[in-house]
């Protein structure tokens, strides 16, 4: 039955309309960015930057963390930092700030607010990955459609984040590092 299903498929000529389906790699390995001036180190471990009272649209960040040979890569450290719902970032503390480790799947997921706006850059995440005993990639990641990324000169399209509303705005973003 299958066969025949795919036989009437070809003849129909659906097959020439269809996609290759890329290769994860293809791609290549995620663009690194500036980390710019607000870097902590020793953020706590948390999946959760959302607190009591904060103010700010809640998202969800989720994806993995993949090798450049498309490999899940387990243990990845993800570290996340970002301004508050007015554009203010916490350089006394460790508000919205954290870091997790991805688990055996490679598969990282971050409950937080959309980030603020403030002068001169887009809507923006950053963000630290290390894979275990590898370098570090830094870089940022980025709402679509938002009208600052035109203006931004750091903005790079590569790095959206493939944005849904599924009861909650979910952002999903997979990182494909140089690791083992």
């Amino acid at each position: 039955m299958l066969a025949a299903a795919a036989s009437w498929y070809f003849a129909k000529g659906f097959a020439a309309t269809l996609e290759p389906t890329p290769a994860c790699a293809d791609a290549g390995a995620t663009p690194a960015q500036t980390p710019g001036p607000f870097f902590k180190p020793r953020s706590p471990e948390r999946k959760s930057l959302r607190e009591a009272g904060m103010e700010g649209t809640p998202i969800v960040i989720e994806g993995q963390v993949r090798s450049t040979r498309c490999k899940p890569v387990a243990g990845a450290l993800v570290d996340f930092w970002q301004a508050d719902a007015k554009g203010n970032y916490d350089n006394e503390g460790f508000r919205l700030r954290g870091h997790q480790y991805t688990d055996d799947s490679g598969r990282y997921r971050l409950e937080t607010i959309v980030p603020g706006l403030y002068p001169g850059r887009t809507r923006h995440f950053h963000v630290r990955v290390q894979p275990p005993n590898r370098a570090v990639l830094t870089t940022q990641l980025y709402f679509p459609g938002e009208p600052g990324n035109k203006r931004d000169g750091i903005f790079n399209p590569k790095l959206v984040l493939d944005l849904r509303e599924i009861g909650v705005k979910t952002g999903r973003f997979d990182f494909v590092v140089e690791a083992a």
